[in-house]
């Protein structure tokens, strides 16, 4: 596969994965007898995607979500409701991908990736120290910045059963394969990078190195990963890559980059470029 046909490839898994989500939140909220257009759960996706992104253990997501869809004047007691089923079906989803992913391919990875990583670790455990004390220190700001949301929003959780007695259960059962495409829509890019190489990988260093390096973004603690997901990368938790880099700039652009570039854009459209530097402190009407 040639780099361009490799680059068209990532950049429709990209929108396969944005679409499946889009889809997903909407036909939840349409279960929920709330109607929220497709171009803005769109929106709303990008929006929790960048503050994901840009904050430690993806704290900033929730609350970026919430205030993007009570944008769309979607009930506060709604949107908290329809944001914690999503979040539900896709953690359900994800687990069962991950008890998959280790049966099928985790002993093999393992032993393919084990002695490049731990000599990796070994010569930058100093670098790896650093970059998560940095990260926990972040993660304590941000959590002080993020924290009022996050308290208003378990306060109205006590209001959903409201909604959750009116609303049907297709949404959620339709959710499941939703979030299964987009799963694998993601963890498909760095395979398909790969293939523009000479020498690609083993298809299960690199489909589980994907995987590995995707997800454990959700339990580190700087923002995406960053510093020890790079060390990973690079010291073969996806099989031996190339050396110059562009393959891990290329799968942290179309995996993160492009994510966080649509969420700033459409913040800044929304919001305008001084109000995000207080969005995080806004007072938001949780009373409709």
């Amino acid at each position: 596969m040639s780099i361009l046909e490799a680059h068209l490839v990532c950049l429709g898994l990209v929108t396969t994965d944005f679409l499946a989500r889009a889809w997903r939140i909407r036909w939840i909220m349409q279960g929920l007898k709330q109607d929220l257009g497709l171009k803005d759960a769109f929106i709303i996706n990008t929006l929790g995607d960048a503050a994901n992104s840009l904050t430690p253990l993806r704290i900033g997501g929730e609350p970026a979500r919430l205030l993007g869809m009570l944008r769309t004047r979607v009930p506060s007691t709604a949107a908290l409701l329809g944001i914690a089923l999503e979040a539900l079906v896709s953690r359900i989803v994800l687990a069962a991908t991950i008890v998959w992913f280790g049966w099928q391919f985790a002993p093999s990875w393992w032993a393919g990736v084990a002695p490049g990583l731990r000599a990796s670790a070994a010569s930058a455990w100093p670098w790896v120290a650093v970059v998560l004390l940095a990260g926990v220190l972040l993660w304590r700001y941000t959590n002080r910045v993020v924290s009022p949301i996050t308290r208003r929003m378990r306060r109205s959780l006590a209001r959903v059963l409201v909604y959750w007695r009116r609303m049907p259960r297709w949404p959620l059962v339709v959710g499941i394969p939703l979030s299964l495409i987009a799963i694998l829509a993601r963890v498909a890019i760095l395979p398909v990078l790969a293939l523009s190489l000479a020498s690609p990988p083993a298809a299960t260093l690199i489909i589980f190195g994907s995987f590995t390096l995707l997800y454990s973004q959700m339990v580190l603690p700087t923002p995406s990963g960053a510093g020890v997901v790079e060390l990973g990368f690079l010291g073969g938790a996806a099989g031996e890559l190339d050396s110059n880099g562009w393959l891990l700039l290329a799968w942290r652009f179309y995996t993160t980059g492009l994510g966080v570039l649509l969420g700033v854009w459409f913040a800044a459209k929304i919001y305008g470029w001084p109000a995000l530097r207080k969005l995080a402190h806004q007072r938001v009407d949780y009373s409709r």
